[in-house]
């Protein structure tokens, strides 16, 4: 617990000396109960730094401090409250299932706020009481003071802690309800697929590749009916062995279809390495034993600080051939290609986007309107349904950058739009493509099962009167 600061105790004392003269203050309107859906989850924006409320570090372990950060969405920053009966409620978190609870069960100012197992004990239950402007104030039933950010600060990781209530608007938050995102759409055949990417045909019917031994693909005639189609390479790829450790599967294939040719581009590599190996392969059938191998686009290693994997082709609006790919390190690349060889035309890498090392991957870059717009993954893929996957989207009027997300925040630094994230028993839904269909733009991306298994997903994608994307 930090000491309480000159300025703290000048306005607590002031406060204490009209209370004492029977003056009174005025500190909010009306309280009254705040509107709170309790099947929701909720951000919890503090009125004073613009921040929200998140679980440090990602943490799922009691004890864990709460502090404040720029907003991303993470399931870290979501919120339900859990009815305990008077106006009360306790917090609970998205992450890690804990609640926000009073270290120690204090009644001091300045006491630490942490996550901890939900035992519905007083000092883990709030009181919303409006204000004003959509702000909120929550007060502990056990010490009867308010949730603030330490000291009014406004940087990321600003401690967050309990002090008597002074109305400030660091101990306002706003209660912002996160949309609730649409399940898949109604597919059936062979379903199961992980990091998939589709492209049309010229007959009208569909081919999708995605991760598997060999590279995996499927068919649909109508986009709801899907039939397995063997696999790209049923003889192998043993030029790929080198990067997989002799293995056969190939991750994340894009598969594009351009000037009466099938190309696709996938990776080669092994899990947590970054000695990875991004390859063409073309056809023109799209058929299984039909690819071609063309060799090697773009290799990393371990002295490299990004890694050649999830390729992406996008032409942009003069012609030109570019190639976005990477995976946490140093973010998502972008190179550019020759369009006669599909291969690299010089020896420029690009920076798209990047988490300072963070959980960012699956690039695709899509053109609509003025803009535009990279879609990634943030965060945890391959868990089955413990996968924190989530779509998010930036835009920028040249395919090189910069692109920033609806705040303004550069994808560099870490901005994102969340587009679709996980939602009940659609679980880290990610590795996400958009097809410009006959009825429109459509998103495809896998996401897990309750049972932990892979599904591929499809959605149709809207654009709001701003020209940001939206999933329904």
């Amino acid at each position: 617990m930090k000491a309480r600061s000159p300025v703290r105790g000048a306005l607590a004392s002031a406060l204490t000396l009209l209370l004492a003269l029977g003056l009174g203050l005025v500190l909010a309107g009306p309280s009254r109960a705040a509107t709170i859906d309790t099947n929701a989850s909720y951000v919890l924006v503090n009125r004073n730094s613009g921040k929200v409320l998140d679980v440090y570090n990602w943490a799922t372990n009691d004890g864990a401090p709460l502090d404040q950060w720029s907003r991303n969405d993470g399931a870290w920053q979501q919120w339900q409250f859990v009815d305990s009966g008077g106006g009360y409620y306790r917090l609970k978190s998205r992450h890690s299932g804990k609640v926000v609870d009073i270290s120690g069960r204090s009644t001091a100012d300045g006491a630490d706020v942490i996550q901890y197992t939900d035992k519905n004990a007083t000092n883990q239950q709030f009181r919303a009481v409006d204000t004003d402007g959509g702000y909120v104030k929550l007060i502990n039933r056990n010490s009867g003071k308010a949730l603030e950010v330490w000291e009014w600060s406004t940087a990321d990781g600003g401690r967050v802690s309990q002090y008597t209530d002074l109305n400030g608007a660091n101990q306002q938050w706003q209660l912002v309800k996160l949309v609730s995102y649409p399940d898949p759409g109604y597919i059936t055949g062979d379903v199961t697929a992980h990091d998939p990417e589709v492209t049309k045909k010229p007959d009208g019917s569909y081919l999708l590749a995605y991760t598997g031994d060999n590279i995996a693909l499927k068919t649909s005639a109508d986009r709801t009916a899907w039939r397995n189609a063997g696999v790209a390479f049923p003889g192998g790829a043993s030029w790929t062995h080198a990067y997989t450790n002799g293995g056969n599967t190939l991750w994340a294939p894009d598969i594009t279809y351009l000037n009466g040719r099938y190309y696709m581009y996938y990776a080669a590599s092994t899990f947590g390495s970054n000695h990875s190996g991004i390859f063409l392969a073309t056809s023109t059938t799209g058929a299984s034993g039909s690819w071609t191998n063309q060799g090697l686009v773009i290799e990393s290693n371990t002295s490299d600080n990004w890694n050649a994997i999830d390729p992406n082709l996008v032409v942009d609006d003069q012609g030109r051939w570019w190639l976005d790919f990477g995976s946490f390190w140093s973010g998502i690349k972008m190179v550019q290609l020759d369009p006669a060889t599909g291969k690299r035309l010089n020896s420029t890498i690009l920076s798209i986007s990047g988490r300072n090392g963070g959980a960012t991957e699956a690039p695709f870059v899509y053109r609509h309107g003025g803009y535009y717009y990279q879609f990634v993954s943030f965060d945890l893929c391959c868990k089955g349904a413990s996968s924190t996957y989530r779509i998010m989207v930036g835009r920028s009027t040249s395919v090189t950058g910069p692109y920033a997300d609806r705040n303004g925040t550069a994808m560099t630094s870490g901005g994102g739009t969340q587009v679709l994230a996980g939602h009940g028993s659609i679980h880290g839904p990610g590795h996400q493509s958009v097809l410009a269909d006959n009825d429109g733009d459509i998103l495809f991306y896998h996401w897990y099962a309750d049972d932990g298994s892979s599904r591929l997903g499809i959605n149709k994608l809207g654009w709001d009167s701003a020209g940001w994307p939206y999933v329904y």
